[in-house]
């Protein structure tokens, strides 16, 4: 891949950088809407899907939807991404029961 087409795909792709700082800081860039949150999860829509923030006296410092800047801090002990878009063809909890 020549120089040009990778900045002409590093524009087009999503960017999103996570900044952990000894586990006490968390920065996430890229944060669409905060779904769920307490002081053991956080549960955040970003751009390249959900991340959900596990730890212990969790709290959100900073929240900014205009630039997409989330900034938790606490014990984090886990950071884990899932898909987007939940799985529609499964039709969640009773569409699993009544298979």
């Amino acid at each position: 891949m020549m120089v040009e087409e990778r900045k002409n795909n590093q524009i087009t792709s999503t960017i999103q950088n996570l900044i952990l700082e000894n586990r006490e800081k968390l920065t996430i860039s890229g944060v669409l809407d905060v779904l769920s949150f307490d002081d053991q999860v956080v549960i955040l829509e970003t751009e390249l899907g959900l991340l959900t923030v596990k730890g212990e006296n969790l709290r959100i410092n900073k929240l900014s939807i205009d630039t997409q800047d989330v900034i938790v801090e606490g014990e984090v002990s886990s950071l884990n991404y899932s898909q987007k878009d939940l799985d529609k063809n499964s039709g969640g909890f009773f569409g699993k029961i009544f298979k």
